[in-house]
């Protein structure tokens, strides 16, 4: 039986809400290994003159604790 653990990460990107969300993917696995999935929980952008500046992501990240 494996044990999951979920942690929430927070992750901005200035091309794409895809983006932010490899951004969250790339950060995370430097310190945690044997992820095993990415759950987009909620997308936000900041505005700037009209238009979108910064593409924000909460991102909840499973992975298997050995």
């Amino acid at each position: 039986m494996a044990v999951l653990k979920v942690i929430e990460v927070l992750a901005n990107s200035n091309k794409s809400w895809e983006d932010a969300a490899k951004n969250a993917l790339n950060q995370a696995s430097k310190s945690v290994k044997n992820i095993r999935s990415v759950y987009i929980n909620e997308q936000s952008a900041s505005v700037k003159n009209g238009e979108i500046d910064e593409y924000r992501v909460n991102v909840k990240i499973t992975f298997e604790v050995k």
